[in-house]
């Protein structure tokens, strides 16, 4: 990628995060950038424009670890533990962006919620392939594993909000843990 381009991404992440996407402007980031309006013009159209191209590169790094995460599990209980921790503490950590994102839902709901749907489909899939490992290992025992994936996820995240805003967020892998206690219990074959 450009340099040009991804000091663009890298300064507007860091004004997204910070001021919301409504008060940062194409001047803003031009400004921290260190660049005029007509380059950032050039790569982008809109602070919209911009905001997906942070979204998208986001995912594919967010993609990236959970998959990391995934590989080092021996066990399809290991692989999933190990999923929904790096998926916690990865949205911990783009918190305020978290944040910037549920407040300004509304405004921004078709293009937010694309990105979201791309996750959602990548978190399916995720989990119904480490479903039905546990399934084809004898370890698991799932009538459906699709809408026992579709579930799972769900469960993850409305788990999400309580964890950025409420006093839970030092607790991430205590009660991530909890609750895969709770899923693993009935899902494993008896």
């Amino acid at each position: 990628m450009d340099d040009k381009k991804e000091r663009i991404i890298t300064i507007a992440e860091q004004l997204f995060a910070r001021f919301g996407i409504q008060k940062t402007t194409m001047e803003d980031i031009a400004k921290k950038a260190r660049m005029g309006k007509s380059t950032m013009y050039y790569y982008f159209k809109s602070k919209e424009e911009v905001f997906a191209e942070v979204m998208r590169r986001d995912s594919v790094i967010f993609k990236l670890e959970l998959n990391q995460a995934i590989a080092r599990g021996k066990t399809p209980q290991e692989k999933i533990s190990n999923y929904v921790l790096a998926r916690m503490k990865h949205l911990k950590a783009l918190s305020s962006y978290y944040l910037m994102l549920t407040d300004e839902y509304i405004e921004h709901f078709t293009f937010v919620d694309s990105a979201r749907k791309d996750f959602l489909d990548f978190e399916n899939i995720t989990l119904s392939t480490l479903l039905n490992e546990g399934v084809h290992q004898g370890i698991f025992d799932i009538e459906n594993v699709e809408t026992t994936a579709r579930n799972f996820a769900i469960c993850l995240k409305g788990l999400e909000y309580p964890f950025f805003t409420k006093d839970m967020e030092n607790d991430i892998e205590k009660c991530s843990n909890q609750m895969l206690k709770k899923l693993f219990k009935g899902i494993e074959a008896r």
